[in-house]
């Protein structure tokens, strides 16, 4: 960004590993020498980190004010996320665009859910006549995504239960290709993703559900998973909440739980593209894309494509591109004591964050 002071740093630049000096001038990389350029650090080089699920302006309850959306925020930037992808919020966040000290959003709008079958206070609650209105109203608002809860718990079935029937899902995902978005969904269990992928779902947010035959689709479909392990990581204390009313729930959720691993193992393995997200915000605190990282490598995935998912893959698949700095493109970066593709771990402690060409930490 012009005036912004010029910046030189000094180390091995990721993902290619290569020796490099690096250089910001107005807000992008160079790798022309700038004169009077401050040196500013000096390490393992990141292309920002990306958190793909992501909930800006909400808590347990619903919608937060300005100031707590600010500090979340801030949270996310300071453990390195320099781009997130909104995954719903009731709230407007546009005002973020306008704060150079903030990580870049790409908004999906607001969660679009079955009426009584959601969070209270998060989405529009709906029938699936009204799908199709709905959906155009939050391409129209988002950036260029729209959240879907897919499944959620049925009180007269005591169980996760499919929220749309598969007539409502082809319309709505149609239109929303028509305007030019990308739709995503959230589902916990099996029974929704059928339809789902059938009706030419973009993404899949937890996917903790997923069977051999459904991630073969969404592999030869390119359709992408964001697996939240932190948040499934609490789906015991879902199935305690749930227990006493809903005992088959609870025993879902718990069987969801203990397969976690393998479910994300599995998806990888047959190609699926698989990205990093905390699900931050509603029943998680901000910050905590680096543990997602290490739940990935936890899994059983390389500790490289672990960090990928988590940094230049996911900016490529967020904002096209490469993903990666190289001249001319923004200025948002990460710097690390040691090489996070061999000790991903080191991701928790950056030790110079840059953002749109200037220091942030």
């Amino acid at each position: 960004m012009s005036g912004s002071p010029a910046l030189h740093l000094r180390g091995v630049l990721l993902p290619e590993a290569e020796h490099r000096d690096v250089w910001v001038r107005d807000g992008v990389v160079t790798f022309d020498p700038v004169p009077g350029a401050t040196t500013v650090g000096s390490g393992w080089i990141l292309p920002g980190l990306v958190d793909l699920h992501c909930h800006v302006g909400i808590a347990a309850d619903g919608a937060v004010p300005d100031d707590v959306a600010e500090q979340q925020a801030l949270t996310d930037r300071d453990a390195g996320v320099l781009l997130l992808r909104d995954a719903g919020s009731p709230i407007d966040t546009r005002w973020v665009d306008s704060r150079d000290d903030l990580p870049r959003i790409v908004r999906a709008g607001r969660h679009i859910a079955r009426t009584k079958r959601y969070l209270r206070n998060f989405g529009w609650e709906i029938e699936p006549e009204e799908l199709v209105a709905y959906v155009e109203q939050e391409a129209r608002r988002g950036d260029g995504w729209v959240k879907l809860v897919g499944d959620w718990i049925d009180r007269d079935k005591g169980d996760l239960s499919p929220c749309w029937p598969r007539w409502a899902l082809d319309a709505a995902i149609a239109r929303a290709h028509e305007l030019g978005a990308r739709v995503t969904a959230h589902v916990f269990g099996e029974d929704a993703l059928p339809d789902l992928l059938g009706a030419g779902i973009d993404g899949i947010e937890h996917g903790s559900g997923l069977s051999s035959d459904l991630v073969a689709s969404m592999a030869e479909r390119g359709v992408a998973l964001v697996p939240t392990l932190v948040l499934v990581d609490i789906f015991p204390k879902f199935a305690d909440q749930g227990a006493p009313k809903f005992p088959a729930y609870a025993a879902h959720m718990r069987s969801l739980h203990e397969r976690r691993h393998q479910n994300v193992r599995d998806a990888f393995d047959a190609g699926v593209p698989v990205f990093a997200g905390t699900d931050a915000g509603g029943q998680l605190p901000h910050g905590l894309i680096a543990r997602e990282v290490l739940e990935f490598v936890a899994a059983g995935i390389p500790a490289p494509d672990a960090v990928a998912a988590a940094s230049w893959k996911a900016r490529s698949y967020l904002l096209g591109g490469s993903g990666l700095l190289e001249e001319g493109s923004p200025a948002d970066l990460c710097v690390y004591a040691e090489d996070p593709r061999v000790s991903p771990e080191t991701l928790l402690d950056p030790v110079r964050i840059v953002l749109r060409g200037r220091v942030v930490r």
